[in-house]
């Protein structure tokens, strides 16, 4: 057998492992281990299996570093979701919205899209305000499946708001700047929030009875409400305008904005000692699941490369004269597939090692394809049947059917999909930020 063929054989092998239930991490480590064998035999095989892990975390001093970014910006998420940041930021979204029909909806998107910015998991983003947005919605009589969809669509931009998780670990797949994918996601982050908060206010013009009118508040109230944002604007200013200000790494302002994020905490009297180990115990559960799977994708991908199937799909995409609206086409279609089954760490694990050289191929940016995933990825979170964001709302309010919080996220998809025909239509939404920062 060729050592194409073996490649080929070894992503078809991944595919039927996943259909069987096995855990992505194991799927990938046994599809890549075998291949690896058949193509270069087993000595090789079982040393690289031993030392893709070591080179990860001890050996390449360069890449222990690079990854360290992951924990890091994880916990801050965590140690703010716990010393009530989040409430605070509700209360002052639903403060600026307050005299206009569906306020608190808006308000949800607003504030999830503004803790996204310290945040980076949606999953973080959709629990926090499943338990802080959906008790308000349901005091003040909103329609409960519009507010579980407007909770768990915004909950997806936490995940293309810097700083964004899913773009730091392309960064490291892709071998790309975290600084420009963070300045090429800012702008199509912040049009998504945007859209959603249209959806709310078509939605209030259309069906008024969904969501009551809330009284303004008077302009001092409002006032006061956002003098408490503070502690996130610091917090942002820290992790990511650092960044660019040339003040930090990327590795360095994480670990800056998490200790600010500790001291604000403690100084506030909003983070308690019990809050603060179990923000470090989530850090910990969530980084070692992220990076065994991590440690497989890395495994498969060097077989994909030893393989050259990237450069075999690129030679038979050009042959095919295949127009790259076509490829573009083509690849939603496996995202919308991949998404309905896997969540979106393992999807982009997956499948970037094989799209990124086709999409060069037929011109587009790395960095911009960085941004086209995490949109892709947004669509997963809240699409049927394997909705993330959808599942953990569910979990927090069990009370709520299921197919009514997915029948309450189905007006959000539209500005998902305006939002990625336009990164297809106007690359520059991605790339004129990265360009200026540059």
């Amino acid at each position: 057998m060729s050592v194409g063929a073996i490649g080929l054989v070894a992503v078809i092998g991944l595919l039927v492992l996943m259909m069987l239930r096995v855990p992505i991490a194991i799927a990938l480590i046994i599809s890549g281990t075998l291949g690896y064998a058949g193509a270069q035999g087993w000595a090789i095989a079982f040393k690289t299996l031993a030392s893709v892990p070591y080179e990860l975390t001890g050996a390449n001093p360069g890449a222990a570093y690079s990854f360290s970014v992951v924990p890091l910006f994880i916990f801050m998420g965590a140690v703010a979701s716990r010393a009530n940041m989040s409430r605070e930021l509700f209360e002052a979204a639903n403060a600026i919205f307050s005299g206009v029909r569906g306020a608190l909806a808006a308000a949800t998107i607003g504030s999830c899209a503004a803790f996204a910015a310290i945040c980076g998991s949606s999953i973080a983003t959709a629990a926090t305000f499943s338990k802080v947005a959906i008790p308000e919605m349901r005091r003040y009589g909103y329609d409960m499946e519009l507010a579980t969809g407007a909770v768990a669509s915004a909950g997806t931009l936490g995940i293309l708001i810097p700083p964004s998780l899913i773009l730091v670990i392309y960064s490291l797949v892709a071998e790309e700047s975290i600084s420009q994918l963070f300045a090429a996601a800012m702008i199509p982050g912040i049009l998504l929030a945007i859209g959603y908060i249209l959806v709310i206010a078509i939605l209030a013009r259309l069906k008024p009875h969904l969501m009551p009118m809330s009284p303004a508040l008077p302009l001092r109230e409002r006032i006061r409400a956002l003098s408490g944002t503070w502690k996130l604007a610091l917090l942002f200013m820290l992790a990511v305008v650092g960044i660019y200000a040339g003040w930090f790494s990327p590795t360095e302002a994480a670990a800056v904005a998490s200790f600010a994020a500790i001291g604000i905490g403690f100084v506030t009297r909003t983070l308690t000692l019990r809050g603060l180990w179990e923000a470090g115990l989530e850090t910990v559960q969530t980084t070692a699941m992220l990076f065994i799977i991590v440690i497989g994708a890395f495994i498969f991908s060097r077989l994909i490369v030893l393989t050259q199937f990237p450069l075999t799909l690129t030679v038979w995409v050009k042959e095919m004269g295949l127009t790259p609206w076509m490829v573009i086409l083509a690849i939603v279609a496996l995202y919308l597939l991949l998404g309905t089954f896997l969540e979106e760490v393992s999807t982009l694990l997956i499948t970037v090692p094989v799209l990124l050289p086709v999409v060069k191929g037929i011109g587009y940016d790395p960095v911009w394809f960085g941004v086209f995933v995490t949109v892709m990825s947004t669509v997963g979170l809240i699409s049927p049947p394997v909705g993330l964001t959808v599942f953990v709302v569910q979990s927090q309010n069990p009370e709520i059917p299921l197919q009514k919080i997915f029948r309450g996220v189905m007006p959000f998809l539209y500005a998902d999909c305006v939002l990625l025909v336009a990164l297809v239509l106007f690359p520059q939404l991605a790339m004129w930020l990265p360009s200026v920062l540059k």
